[in-house]
């Protein structure tokens, strides 16, 4: 057993070194490019568009609707909580 680990063991210290020492042409391709600066139809469409404003949300309302599902959550929570104990102490002066 101990033979076969120290065989794997080389195996793979065989394979990570010629992996990390691999040519610059086996290598895949970058995928980002250097920077170039974006042309007038780019900075057009990254312009904010009037037209448009009506229909994006607004931080605030946001937080707000957040804010208020996050004390709807815990409502409804402590609710659960309170019917789940009224029933239990029910039963338990029904029994005594």
């Amino acid at each position: 057993m101990a033979q076969r680990l120290q065989t794997m063991g080389s195996r793979l210290r065989v394979w990570a070194s010629s992996a990390s020492h691999s040519s610059a042409a086996t290598r895949a391709p970058q995928r980002r490019a250097f920077h170039v600066a974006p042309g007038e139809r780019e900075r057009a469409l990254l312009e904010e568009d009037n037209a448009l404003k009506h229909y994006k949300s607004s931080k605030e309302t946001v937080k707000t609707v957040k804010k208020i599902g996050d004390i709807l959550v815990i409502v409804v929570g402590a609710g659960c909580i309170y019917q789940i104990f009224d029933v239990v102490s029910k039963r338990r002066a029904e029994r005594q």
